[in-house]
C-alpha cells in the first residue's frame, strides 16, 4: 500500500479528494493527514497579500476574523473527520490529526512513524513564502527524505 503524508489547512473539498485518490491510479493508497487551520499558519498580513495577490479583496479585508488558538480548535477537529471519511468513501485508509503547532515540526516523526512514500502539501496559494521559500512544501523538502509534492487545493 503506498503512504502519503497530507498537508492540509482546510477541509479537503470533493476535488480536492478525487484529486489526491487518484494521484496513482489504481494503486491502494493510505493517508495520514495533518490539518492546521489557516489561522494558526502564518500571520493575518502575509494572509491579506496572498489575498490581494489573488484578486480576492473581500477575503484580505475578513482575514483578522479567522479563528485563532483555541478558537480554532473546533471547527479544525470537525473539518478534519469530515476530510477523512471523504477519502475514507473514495476507497482509502486514512488517519490523522489536528496540529496546533507548525506542522513541520512534527512532519519528520510522521514520516518515519508512517513508513510514508511521500508528502502532499495542498494549500491555496501562499504566494509570499513561496516566493521566499517559506511555505510548507519548501520547507518539508529539507525536513524529510520522500518526495514531496505541492498542490493547490480548489476553491469552495
Amino acid at each position: 500500500m503506498f503512504t502519503s503524508v497530507l498537508m492540509i489547512e482546510k477541509p479537503l473539498s470533493p476535488e480536492d479528494v478525487d484529486f489526491v485518490t487518484t494521484l496513482h491510479g489504481e494503486e491502494r493508497i493510505s493517508f495520514v493527514v495533518l490539518l492546521q487551520p489557516r489561522g494558526d499558519q502564518a500571520d493575518v498580513l502575509l494572509r491579506a497579500i496572498d489575498d490581494v495577490a489573488m484578486g480576492e479583496l473581500k477575503e484580505a479585508v475578513r482575514e483578522g476574523e479567522e479563528p485563532e488558538g483555541g478558537e480554532a480548535r473546533e471547527p479544525a477537529e470537525i473539518g478534519l473527520e469530515y476530510s477523512l471519511r471523504a477519502l475514507r468513501q473514495a476507497g482509502a485508509e486514512a488517519v490523522g490529526q489536528v496540529i496546533e503547532e507548525h506542522p513541520l515540526d512534527k512532519l519528520k516523526t510522521v514520516v518515519e512513524d508512517a513508513g510514508a512514500d511521500e508528502v502532499i502539501v495542498l494549500t491555496a496559494p501562499h504566494y509570499v513564502e513561496e516566493f521566499f521559500h517559506r511555505d510548507w512544501a519548501s520547507r518539508a523538502r529539507h525536513k524529510v527524505g520522500v518526495p514531496v509534492l505541492k498542490l493547490f487545493a480548489h476553491s469552495e
